[in-house]
């Protein structure tokens, strides 16, 4: 026998010499399932990692004898190639006497592969006794009860009755079979469990869970969780069994924790109580309401209880698919309406009734609509900060949709109570914003009218922070004649810079009426008075006085602490900024030295004093904005000075310019 012929075979070959059966020959699918074995070496030894020594022997009595031995589906243990331990792998052997070409005796083996067979079988023995042991499972628990355990075919529809089902929903053997247990679910929830249910059935998955609503026998609707799987026979799909768990406890508190959450990210870095409110009615609806609408109470603080009531709605947050309610701003409740009761008692007000019918005197004749009128719950909620009924959540629900109840009542407590803190902030800022703005409103008055001279103011507030502002103006006549015009901007966003910015200007008016000082003096003595009685402030200021020395001709004495340049602009259009008479600013230095200028100002020139606001932008140099400004000014000075001023404002601004801006502006009369 020539071995030679062994070569191409594409099953493993081995032919061993002699009563010790050394290794003559093996071919290129035995080297590669077995490793490259030495040649001339005894099978006991070219094998040492072979657990099953017993092999061994069966090549010891096919050489005695000559009678061949087959072994089906055993298995060999070996550190096979790219193996670093043991593995089990099956083998079929065929083991015969042999004769070489030159005489000698051996022994032949001739192996097969037939591990996946025999993998493949045991994983259908154990799928078997598996599939036994579910049916039993599962037989018992239908018949015990205890459990809503269903049954469909592979392409849905139920196939078997359902004693928990029955007992939780009502429904009798014929309403449930089929398709029939969608009737049982929320309406709300029909679509999607219809749509995720046959999506598992198409792509087969192995495993379906789910969670939806389910009518029950004693009204109402509760969460269950389902959990279904195929049952398989090979590759194919032959029914599909599922049970259903009340999962109602454990959803509301999941539901209770995602919304706290929620509104924890909606209100955050919110301090504004409107904006705050707002954002809460944003996690209300949908999940705990269909409409939710917030009043803010502005007057909250003065008013007594049992008298009309004025209410702002500064939110109101529709569902999807719902009309919204009437646009309004303000609106004042008559004393003993719903939303006064909720407001005065600092207790929720709850109203069930049919779809469209509130009980009388909750939506009065003659009042604005305040509730949706498909609506079949209602509960006002207070919101109780630091004592005081600081706004109403009014919310609802409509149609179908179960009313509210008591844990969507504390649900909303929940919310608010949460939110008590920073509301807290918020309405400390609010009535702090409103002081501070009453008084810088109350210093931002109107210029004087000066025979011969035009003189226009403007204000423009920041629209990119909630904060008030340091920035003021002021314009007024000396008894001389003189006009005084001064503007100045106060560090710091918030009630004590508006207060010093309010006793700054009046500082600064008591020292220019005083006596006829230069202007620098009077700053001076502006900044030594602000170091003495707010030393922890700092701030800006432009002091100028427009004389007329002779008849036809003006000059400005001005002096500038810290503040942007004047702008001057000549009625041919040349515009330049006036660079004398700078000192630093008021508040700096402990003994300051200010300095004061004097210009000529020619027949029908322009004067403008501003704020920083107008020139700077956070991604430049200031040098570009004052070039900007110049620029603008020049261009727009043939336009009358109203005009003029917001032209200005329109070039210069951005839609989010972040920063308060004052203007004030002087114009002589042309040249005749």
């Amino acid at each position: 026998m020539r071995l030679e012929m062994f070569d191409p075979a594409p099953i493993s070959v081995v032919v061993t010499q002699g009563p010790e059966h050394r290794l003559a020959y093996m071919n290129a699918v035995y080297r590669s399932t077995f490793g490259d074995r030495p040649l001339g070496r005894t099978i006991r030894e070219a094998f040492p990692d072979l657990a099953q020594s017993g092999y061994f022997d069966i090549y010891d009595r096919v050489f005695t004898t000559g009678t061949a031995e087959v072994l089906t589906g055993v298995p060999v243990d070996l550190v096979y190639p790219g193996a670093s331990h043991q593995v089990t792998r099956y083998f079929t052997f065929s083991i015969s006497h042999a004769t070489t070409s030159d005489g000698r005796h051996g022994v032949l083996g001739v192996i097969v592969e037939v591990t996946e067979q025999v993998t493949a079988a045991e994983r259908i023995r154990v799928l078997s006794e598996e599939r036994r042991r579910a049916l039993e499972r599962y037989r018992s628990l239908v018949d015990a009860g205890s459990q809503m355990v269903w049954v469909t075919g592979p392409k849905g529809g139920v196939t078997e009755p359902s004693p928990g089902w029955q007992r939780v929903t009502g429904q009798s053997w014929e309403e449930f079979r089929g398709d029939g247990w969608i009737d049982a679910l929320h309406p709300d929830d029909r679509a999607a469990t219809v749509e995720s249910w046959q999506r598992a059935l198409d792509e087969q998955m192995p495993r379906w869970t789910h969670t939806y609503r389910l009518r029950l026998t004693t009204g109402g609707y509760r969460h269950f969780a389902v959990d279904a799987a195929p049952v398989r026979d090979g590759d194919t799909v032959v029914e599909w069994i599922g049970t259903c768990a009340d999962v109602e406890r454990q959803w509301q508190e999941t539901r209770r924790e995602e919304l706290l959450a929620r509104a924890a990210t909606a209100t955050a870095g919110i301090v504004r109580l409107d904006e705050m409110l707002a954002a809460l009615a944003g996690v209300v609806v949908p999940a705990i309401a269909d409409n939710c609408v917030i009043h803010l109470l502005p007057h909250a603080l003065h008013r007594p209880p049992g008298t009309p009531l004025t209410a702002e709605r500064v939110a109101a947050v529709t569902r999807p698919g719902l009309p919204d309610l009437p646009p309004h701003h303000e609106e004042h409740l008559r004393s003993g309406s719903p939303l006064a009761r909720a407001a005065d008692g600092r207790r929720p007000v709850h109203a069930v009734f049919p779809p469209g019918e509130p009980p009388p005197g909750f939506c009065p004749a003659g009042a604005e609509p305040w509730l949706p009128s498909g609506a079949n719950s209602v509960v006002l909620f207070p919101v109780v900060v630091d004592g005081t009924t600081a706004a109403l959540v009014t919310a609802s629900v409509s149609g179908d949709r179960p009313p509210l109840g008591q844990s969507e009542i504390d649900l909303l407590r929940t919310l608010l109570e949460r939110a008590h803190t920073p509301l807290s902030s918020a309405l400390e800022y609010q009535r702090t914003r409103q002081v501070a703005l009453a008084l810088q409103r109350s210093l931002l008055t109107e210029p004087p009218d000066v025979p011969g001279l035009g003189i226009a103011v403007r204000y423009r507030p920041s629209t990119a922070a909630a904060e008030v502002g340091g920035d003021w103006y002021d314009s007024f006549v000396l008894r001389d004649g003189a006009t005084v015009l001064t503007i100045g901007d106060v560090a710091g966003h918030d009630l004590p810079a508006a207060v010093t910015m309010s006793q700054l200007r009046n500082m600064l008016r008591g020292l220019t009426l005083d006596r006829q000082e230069p202007t620098g003096t009077i700053l001076r003595r502006l900044d030594v008075a602000v170091q003495t009685l707010s030393p922890e402030f700092t701030a800006t200021c432009v002091l100028a006085r427009v004389e007329r020395p002779e008849p036809g001709g003006f000059q400005l004495h001005y002096s500038v602490a810290g503040h942007p340049p004047p702008l001057l602009v000549g009625a041919d259009g040349t515009a330049r900024f006036l660079e004398e008479g700078r000192s630093p600013m008021l508040g700096l230095v402990p003994d300051p030295a200010c300095e004061s200028a004097v210009e000529p100002l020619l027949p029908g020139s322009t004067l403008l004093l501003y704020t920083d606001g107008l020139v700077e932008r956070r991604d430049e140099d200031l040098t570009a904005g004052l070039e900007r400004l110049r620029r603008h000014a020049s261009a727009a000075v043939h336009r009358p000075l109203e005009a003029f001023c917001d032209t200005l404002l329109a070039d210069q601004l951005t839609v989010d310019n972040d920063d308060d801006v004052a203007m004030l502006a002087l114009r002589l009369p042309a040249a005749r």
